[in-house]
């Protein structure tokens, strides 16, 4: 069985670290902020001074931490991913970041001999303690071949997109389709509920039909139970928004409902909600409406 080095252990990476660790396989990490929980430790997660050591001590390295700065200083800083690798070793990042620096990031890594995945996973909090996870794969078959084995103790729906940078692309697509239909459903919700319509009745005659989502259902439920503790920050789909804005700016292509939805993350965070869920966009559309879905 591979020996896995396992970098971010946040509200993502924790999960997904314990289904490794209940599927039988070695799993180590280097702390950098806070120690790991005490029930991965007793599952049997060894905790090592530095990701230098994790890399050495391991067959496949992930890392799993919030953006491409995060990612580069794992990889590549002091005591780095990349100043423990040996040949033949297998680094996957299945953080959300910068497409471009992920090509020069396993340009890096290939030239010590060894493969490179960018794995970005979509799902959420729910998803990650599921093990039920999309995973969006860019990297040569062959390494996506090995890593497989790992990503099903994670996922359920695992592609290959094509080589290295596209898992990352697939990653904004998504991060796009999910924050429309966040502001879609939120539109809806509010209108119903300004209409004097009870949204709770509302969403569930609207999941039996077209407009049926897993947004729907789970975060039109958030948005009428007011539950908004992450699953998923809106600081981060924030990042991903604009990676997605710096991206078609470059491409030479428009982007209108991702930039307005963008804007309505952004005014929940001038009030207070960068850590909220991104469910929350919904408070965007109440603070213009002057009405709360109930």
């Amino acid at each position: 069985m591979e020996r896995i080095g396992f970098l971010g252990l946040g509200i993502m990476g924790a999960p997904m670290a314990g289904h490794l660790l209940d599927a039988g396989y070695s799993v180590m990490t280097a702390v950098h902020s806070k120690a790991p929980s005490a029930e991965l430790t007793a599952k049997g997660l060894k905790v090592l001074k530095t990701a230098k050591e994790v890399a050495a001590a391991s067959d496949i390295i992930i890392t799993m931490v919030p953006d491409t700065p995060q990612v580069a200083s794992v990889l590549f800083g002091d005591n780095g991913v990349a100043a423990g690798l040996s040949k033949g070793k297998l680094a996957i990042d299945m953080s959300s970041i910068s497409p471009i620096e992920t090509k020069k990031f396993a340009s890096q890594i290939n030239a010590l001999g060894c493969d490179y995945l960018d794995a970005p996973v979509s799902g959420g909090e729910v998803g990650a303690k599921a093990a039920s996870l999309t995973i969006m794969v860019g990297g040569e078959q062959a390494a996506f071949d090995r890593a497989k084995p790992v990503f099903e103790k994670m996922g359920k729906n695992i592609t290959l997109v094509g080589a290295n940078g596209v898992g990352q692309i697939t990653k904004v697509a998504n991060q796009i389709v999910v924050a429309l239909t966040i502001e879609a459903v939120a539109e809806a919700l509010v209108f119903a509920s300004k209409a004097g319509a009870d949204p709770a009745k509302v969403r569930q005659a609207l999941m039996g039909g077209l407009a049926s989502s897993r947004i729907l259902e789970v975060h039109g439920e958030r948005m009428i139970k007011r539950t908004f503790d992450p699953g998923f920050r809106i600081e981060l789909h924030q990042k991903d928004l604009n990676l997605a804005i710096e991206g078609a700016k470059a491409l030479g292509v428009s982007l209108p409902n991702t930039a307005s939805t963008q804007q309505l993350f952004s005014a929940c965070v001038a009030n207070g909600g960068a850590a909220w869920d991104h469910s929350a966009m919904v408070k965007a559309l109440e603070l213009m409406a002057n009405h709360a879905v109930a």
